[in-house]
């Protein structure tokens, strides 16, 4: 039996956190980035998906450097908070806004392109404000897109790892989630705590998965 549920609770406070921190940052930044002529875009795109490729050490890495009390970053944050953002749990979420970010903002772009703007500007010109219109209109017509990145990005973010470690370190009821335990149970030969740990990931994981594709089926099913 798992005897600690300490890191439970602890990953989906992060994963829950971060995945409503991206979806209120996410979506105008993937409507820009679906609609915009600028020539930042690719660059923009590009700084977006560097988490697929780079290892999360390098990201992690670079993440500990600037979030030491001695950078800009850590500095300011110490001065705010009296905290330090390294091996806490702010930092754990700062860390994951980064790491997680392509998982939120690719789903939503790729259903706002889909969609496009032409339902989006008749509706301002029967007098809706643009908000109005995005509420009303963009997000239902997109309503596939924002539960893939939704859920994309919990999932995701519920298996971190490297970055969490780097970041975080292992300190119990602050940073130490579910992925850390199970490292922590292997280091210490306790492996049926961390077959406990391991199987539970892989079970949510499964259900989330499942989830997901029986709702984008049974939703497209009904719009068909």
């Amino acid at each position: 039996m798992i005897d600690d549920f300490g890191p439970l609770w602890l990953t989906l406070k992060l994963a829950v956190t971060v995945t409503i921190i991206l979806l209120i940052l996410g979506t105008p930044f993937s409507w820009w980035l679906a609609h915009t002529k600028s020539r930042l875009k690719p660059i923009c795109e590009t700084v977006v998906s560097l988490p697929l490729v780079l290892p999360p050490t390098v990201i992690g890495f670079y993440l500990l450097v600037a979030f030491n009390p001695n950078s800009l970053l850590g500095a300011f944050w110490m001065t705010m908070t009296g905290e330090t953002l390294t091996f806490s749990f702010n930092g754990l979420v700062l860390a994951s806004l980064v790491y997680s970010l392509p998982f939120m903002v690719q789903p939503l772009q790729s259903a706002f392109e889909v969609v496009g703007r032409k339902e989006y500007e008749a509706a301002q010109s029967l007098g809706a404000t643009p908000l109005d219109a995005f509420v009303s209109v963009i997000i239902p017509m997109s309503l596939r897109g924002f539960i893939s990145a939704m859920v994309l990005t919990f999932a995701h973010t519920i298996g971190e790892f490297g970055i969490v470690l780097m970041v975080g370190g292992n300190i119990p009821n602050e940073t130490k989630v579910i992925s850390i335990a199970i490292y922590e149970h292997v280091e210490t030969l306790e492996y049926a705590q961390a077959h406990l740990w391991s199987a539970f990931l892989l079970l949510m994981s499964f259900a989330i998965l499942l989830g997901v594709y029986t709702l984008n089926k049974r939703f497209r099913l009904n719009v068909g």
